[in-house]
């Protein structure tokens, strides 16, 4: 299943995550996932696995444009010089010569000044065919706003958190509004119960109306949200590095969720976020250095 940008490109629905997914992981899950039959990863600078994500890419086999690359700009690489260096930096790890979608990881309100600067040289990069499509990740509709306002190329992606305790309505129309497709990270709700990221948190996976539906299917739950995202027209990422959960997240296209299932799930959120606050600034981590490639 595929999803057109706004820029005609064409883009798996259905993406291979990497977002914490040790390093000497994430070969082998890239590998898995692409001999499953995933055809987009996922990843970013700031995962620090973008080389072997690229490894991953090669021993899978296929042919480099039959793989649908998407990564992300680090804060601590915003400015349009900084920026044009950080994808020299993505290319060289993941071992390419074009991306088919670069976008920037935070809105960072506190730097927007750079982070217009650092859009500016996505849409340069645009231009000369360095990379197929550009994008956003976090970014709030004020954020939007004032991007809209300053550059010249509509995103074709804003990538958020967005599952069934966290739909952020508000940014999901903006993006519509726009023609800015809303990509889901955490789809299946892993933030809600990662060990050790904070306190005590529902998990959505144990979510006794998605069981429901789940049962009623024939489907797991975490199949039933990735259904639940792409017949609501999302593009979803789900992270594993286990082969069988890597498998089982693809298994989602021989079953169709009713109207009143996706209204039920829709009707689950919560409005709590799980993740970061996009409007704070979070100086130290955004201060990372990204190695050079």
């Amino acid at each position: 299943m595929e999803l057109t940008l706004n820029n005609g490109i064409t883009m798996p629905a259905l993406g291979l995550g990497v977002f914490q997914s040790p390093p000497e992981e994430t070969t082998a899950a890239v590998e898995a996932a692409l001999a499953t039959g995933y055809r987009h990863i996922d990843t970013a600078a700031a995962y620090g696995n973008e080389r072997e994500v690229g490894e991953g890419i090669r021993r899978s086999g296929l042919p480099r444009d039959d793989v649908f690359i998407e990564t992300k700009v680090w804060v601590s690489d915003y400015g349009y010089d900084e920026t044009l260096h950080a994808w020299e930096k993505a290319v060289g790890k993941l071992g390419v010569e074009r991306l088919d979608l670069l976008i920037l990881h935070q809105p960072a309100p506190g730097v927007f000044d750079k982070t217009i600067a650092a859009y500016k040289a996505l849409e340069a990069l645009l231009a000369d065919g360095r990379v197929r499509s550009i994008g956003v990740s976090n970014f709030m509709p004020h954020h939007l706003e004032r991007l809209l306002a300053e550059t010249d190329v509509v995103p074709a992606v804003n990538q958020i958190e967005l599952h069934p305790y966290f739909t952020q309505p508000d940014v999901q129309a903006a993006d519509a509004a726009s023609g800015i497709l809303t990509q889901a990270w955490s789809p299946i709700g892993g933030i809600t119960f990662y060990p050790g990221w904070g306190e005590e948190r529902k998990n959505v996976m144990q979510d006794a109306t998605i069981a429901g539906i789940a049962g009623a299917h024939g489907k797991t739950p975490a199949q039933v949200m990735l259904r639940w995202h792409l017949q609501e027209g999302r593009s979803a990422i789900p992270k594993s590095v286990n082969p069988k959960r890597i498998a089982e997240n693809f298994d989602v296209f021989d079953f169709e969720l009713t109207a009143d299932d996706l209204a039920r799930i829709d009707d689950l959120d919560t409005g709590v976020r799980n993740g970061p606050d996009p409007d704070q600034m979070r100086t130290e981590r955004f201060a990372m250095v990204i190695p050079e490639a």
